[in-house]
Protein backbone atom coordinates (compact mmCIF):
# COMPACT_ATOMS: atom_id res chain seq x y z
CA UNK A 1 0.00 0.00 0.00
CA UNK A 2 2.73 2.46 -0.85
CA UNK A 3 0.18 4.52 -2.77
CA UNK A 4 0.23 8.24 -2.05
CA UNK A 5 -3.18 9.62 -1.09
CA UNK A 6 -2.62 12.78 -3.12
CA UNK A 7 -1.95 10.79 -6.29
CA UNK A 8 -5.34 9.03 -6.10
CA UNK A 9 -7.33 9.42 -9.33
CA UNK A 10 -10.43 11.57 -9.21
CA UNK A 11 -12.64 8.67 -10.31
CA UNK A 12 -11.97 6.81 -7.06
CA UNK A 13 -13.34 9.58 -4.88
CA UNK A 14 -16.89 8.58 -4.05
CA UNK A 15 -19.82 9.57 -1.93
CA UNK A 16 -20.33 12.86 -0.17
CA UNK A 17 -16.63 13.71 -0.34
CA UNK A 18 -16.70 13.72 -4.15
CA UNK A 19 -19.92 15.70 -4.21
CA UNK A 20 -18.73 18.48 -1.91
CA UNK A 21 -15.50 19.01 -3.86
CA UNK A 22 -17.48 20.40 -6.78
CA UNK A 23 -18.19 24.14 -6.64
CA UNK A 24 -21.64 23.54 -8.15
CA UNK A 25 -22.71 21.85 -4.93
CA UNK A 26 -21.73 24.93 -2.95
CA UNK A 27 -23.72 27.13 -5.36
CA UNK A 28 -26.75 24.86 -5.05
CA UNK A 29 -26.60 24.80 -1.26
CA UNK A 30 -26.27 28.60 -1.12
CA UNK A 31 -29.25 28.95 -3.47
CA UNK A 32 -31.25 26.62 -1.21
CA UNK A 33 -30.28 28.73 1.80
CA UNK A 34 -31.34 31.96 0.04
CA UNK A 35 -34.68 30.38 -0.90
CA UNK A 36 -35.40 29.12 2.61
CA UNK A 37 -34.53 32.51 4.11
CA UNK A 38 -36.85 34.20 1.61
CA UNK A 39 -39.65 31.82 2.58
CA UNK A 40 -39.29 32.81 6.23
CA UNK A 41 -38.84 36.59 5.99
CA UNK A 42 -41.47 39.21 5.10
CA UNK A 43 -41.29 40.33 1.47
CA UNK A 44 -42.93 43.70 2.02
CA UNK A 45 -45.32 45.88 3.95
CA UNK A 46 -48.30 48.00 3.02
CA UNK A 47 -48.94 51.38 4.62
CA UNK A 48 -52.68 52.08 4.35
CA UNK A 49 -53.92 55.11 2.39
CA UNK A 50 -55.99 56.48 5.26
CA UNK A 51 -56.43 55.42 8.82
CA UNK A 52 -55.63 51.80 9.37
CA UNK A 53 -53.14 49.24 10.48
CA UNK A 54 -49.94 48.40 8.62
CA UNK A 55 -50.05 45.16 6.67
CA UNK A 56 -47.07 42.80 6.51
CA UNK A 57 -46.69 40.55 3.44
CA UNK A 58 -45.02 37.14 3.63
CA UNK A 59 -44.70 34.51 0.90
CA UNK A 60 -47.51 32.44 2.40
CA UNK A 61 -49.85 35.02 3.89
CA UNK A 62 -50.66 38.67 4.45
CA UNK A 63 -50.88 39.68 8.12
CA UNK A 64 -53.14 42.61 8.92
CA UNK A 65 -52.37 44.13 12.29
CA UNK A 66 -51.80 41.61 15.03
CA UNK A 67 -54.13 38.76 14.19
CA UNK A 68 -55.95 38.68 10.86
CA UNK A 69 -54.25 36.46 8.29
CA UNK A 70 -55.11 36.30 4.58
CA UNK A 71 -53.68 33.48 2.47
CA UNK A 72 -54.24 35.15 -0.91
CA UNK A 73 -50.52 35.14 -1.77
CA UNK A 74 -49.95 31.39 -1.27
CA UNK A 75 -48.75 30.90 -4.92
CA UNK A 76 -45.62 32.89 -4.02
CA UNK A 77 -44.89 30.36 -1.29
CA UNK A 78 -45.67 27.40 -3.57
CA UNK A 79 -43.37 28.62 -6.36
CA UNK A 80 -40.41 28.98 -4.01
CA UNK A 81 -41.22 25.82 -2.10
CA UNK A 82 -41.05 23.75 -5.30
CA UNK A 83 -37.45 24.85 -5.82
CA UNK A 84 -36.31 23.39 -2.48
CA UNK A 85 -36.76 19.67 -3.27
CA UNK A 86 -35.54 20.29 -6.82
CA UNK A 87 -32.35 21.82 -5.43
CA UNK A 88 -31.85 18.93 -3.02
CA UNK A 89 -32.42 16.47 -5.87
CA UNK A 90 -29.91 18.36 -8.05
CA UNK A 91 -27.37 18.26 -5.23
CA UNK A 92 -27.81 14.52 -4.74
CA UNK A 93 -27.68 13.77 -8.49
CA UNK A 94 -24.06 14.87 -8.76
CA UNK A 95 -23.15 11.90 -10.96
CA UNK A 96 -25.97 12.64 -13.43
CA UNK A 97 -24.82 15.95 -14.80
CA UNK A 98 -27.50 16.33 -17.50
CA UNK A 99 -30.28 15.81 -14.97
CA UNK A 100 -28.56 18.22 -12.62
CA UNK A 101 -28.41 20.90 -15.35
CA UNK A 102 -32.11 20.40 -16.15
CA UNK A 103 -33.05 20.76 -12.49
CA UNK A 104 -31.06 23.99 -12.28
CA UNK A 105 -32.89 25.25 -15.37
CA UNK A 106 -36.29 24.49 -13.83
CA UNK A 107 -35.29 26.17 -10.58
CA UNK A 108 -34.47 29.32 -12.54
CA UNK A 109 -37.87 29.09 -14.29
CA UNK A 110 -39.71 28.77 -10.96
CA UNK A 111 -37.82 31.73 -9.47
CA UNK A 112 -38.65 33.86 -12.53
CA UNK A 113 -42.30 32.77 -12.22
CA UNK A 114 -42.13 33.90 -8.57
CA UNK A 115 -41.02 37.37 -9.69
CA UNK A 116 -43.75 37.50 -12.35
CA UNK A 117 -46.47 36.63 -9.83
CA UNK A 118 -44.94 38.98 -7.26
CA UNK A 119 -45.06 41.85 -9.78
CA UNK A 120 -48.66 40.96 -10.60
CA UNK A 121 -49.61 41.04 -6.90
CA UNK A 122 -47.81 44.33 -6.26
CA UNK A 123 -49.32 46.08 -9.28
CA UNK A 124 -52.87 44.75 -8.87
CA UNK A 125 -53.63 43.87 -5.26
CA UNK A 126 -51.15 45.58 -2.98
CA UNK A 127 -51.28 49.04 -4.59
CA UNK A 128 -55.04 49.15 -4.05
CA UNK A 129 -54.57 48.62 -0.32
CA UNK A 130 -52.05 51.44 0.13
CA UNK A 131 -48.40 52.26 -0.40
CA UNK A 132 -46.31 49.14 -0.83
CA UNK A 133 -42.80 49.00 0.61
CA UNK A 134 -40.42 46.29 -0.62
CA UNK A 135 -38.47 44.28 1.96
CA UNK A 136 -34.95 42.87 1.68
CA UNK A 137 -36.15 39.29 1.16
CA UNK A 138 -37.40 40.14 -2.36
CA UNK A 139 -33.81 40.14 -3.65
CA UNK A 140 -33.10 36.61 -2.38
CA UNK A 141 -34.78 34.74 -5.28
CA UNK A 142 -32.61 36.82 -7.64
CA UNK A 143 -29.54 35.72 -5.67
CA UNK A 144 -30.79 32.13 -6.02
CA UNK A 145 -31.23 32.62 -9.79
CA UNK A 146 -27.63 33.80 -10.11
CA UNK A 147 -26.40 30.86 -8.02
CA UNK A 148 -28.44 28.38 -10.09
CA UNK A 149 -26.98 29.86 -13.27
CA UNK A 150 -23.43 29.57 -11.88
CA UNK A 151 -24.10 25.97 -10.82
CA UNK A 152 -25.53 25.13 -14.24
CA UNK A 153 -22.50 26.68 -15.96
CA UNK A 154 -20.16 24.60 -13.80
CA UNK A 155 -22.18 21.45 -14.46
CA UNK A 156 -22.05 22.05 -18.21
CA UNK A 157 -18.27 22.64 -18.03
CA UNK A 158 -17.87 19.32 -16.21
CA UNK A 159 -20.01 17.59 -18.82
CA UNK A 160 -17.93 19.08 -21.63
CA UNK A 161 -14.72 18.03 -19.89
CA UNK A 162 -16.00 14.45 -19.54
CA UNK A 163 -17.03 14.35 -23.22
CA UNK A 164 -13.64 15.66 -24.38
CA UNK A 165 -11.78 13.15 -22.20
CA UNK A 166 -13.89 10.32 -23.66
CA UNK A 167 -13.06 11.49 -27.19
CA UNK A 168 -9.34 11.32 -26.42
CA UNK A 169 -9.64 7.67 -25.36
Amino acid sequence: RGECLLARPRERQRGIRGMIQRIQTVYLLLALLATVICLCLPIGSIAPKGMGVDVEVFNLFVMVGQGTVNFSVWPLFALLLVTCPLTIAATMAYKKRRLQAKLCYWNIVFCLAWYAYYAFMVLNDFQQMGTYHVAFAVCLPFVAIVLYALARRGIMKDEELIRSSERIR
